[in-house]
C-alpha cells in the first residue's frame, strides 16, 4: 500500500492517479470524497483546529485507511491520498492494517504550492497560506516515509522517483 500525504495543492491527487495507473492492479483512495459525502453539518478545517472539524478530518482518515485495507484484501495495490500533517500522519499510519505501507511526503516549495493552486479550478487556501501549512508540514509532521520536494518534478518524474525508492 502506498499512502500519499502533503499540504493542499502539493500534487497529491495527481500523483496518486498516475501511480496507482502504472501498477496493474490497483485503486486510488482519495481521502478528500469521504469530506465531500458529509452534506449536512460539515466542519471545514480553520486554523482554529475546530473539535467538530478535527472530529471529522478523523473519521475520514478511518474510513480512507478501512477503504484502502479492504482494497488491499481484495489483492490490489492501495493508494491512499489524504491532508495528514503534524500527528494526524502517525495516527492515520497506524490505522492502516496492510504491510508493507510505504508512506510518500510530497514537499514542493511553498511558492510552487500558491502557483499549482492558483492554475487549478478549486483552491485550498483562504484562512491559510501555503507557507504557513509547510511550516506545520516541515515543523509538526513526523519524519515518516520518503519525503520527496517535488517543486520541479513533473507528477511522472515524482511517480518515477517513488517507484525506484519504493516499488511494489
Amino acid at each position: 500500500m502506498y499512502l500519499i500525504t502533503g499540504i493542499p495543492a502539493s500534487g497529491k491527487s495527481t500523483v496518486a492517479r498516475e501511480l496507482a495507473g502504472r501498477l496493474p492492479r490497483s485503486a486510488h483512495v482519495n481521502g478528500d470524497a469521504f469530506r465531500q459525502m458529509v452534506v449536512g453539518g460539515r466542519a471545514e478545517m480553520t486554523p482554529a483546529l475546530d473539535g467538530e472539524a478535527l472530529r471529522q478530518l478523523r473519521l475520514r482518515h478511518e474510513i480512507a485507511a478501512a477503504t484502502a485495507d479492504a482494497y488491499a484484501a481484495a489483492g490490489f495495490v492501495p493508494v491512499l491520498q489524504d491532508v495528514m500533517l503534524g500527528d494526524e500522519l502517525a495516527r492515520t499510519i497506524s490505522l492502516i492494517r496492510t504491510r508493507p505501507l510505504h508512506v510518500i511526503v510530497l514537499a514542493p516549495s511553498p511558492r510552487a504550492v500558491a502557483h499549482r493552486d492558483a492554475a487549478r479550478r478549486k483552491t485550498a487556501y483562504g484562512a491559510w497560506t501555503p507557507a504557513d501549512l509547510d511550516r506545520a508540514l516541515h515543523e509538526e509532521t513526523p519524519r515518516f516515509g520518503l519525503w520527496l520536494d517535488t517543486t520541479d518534478q513533473t507528477p511522472a518524474e515524482t511517480v518515477d522517483e517513488i517507484l525506484r525508492h519504493a516499488a511494489p
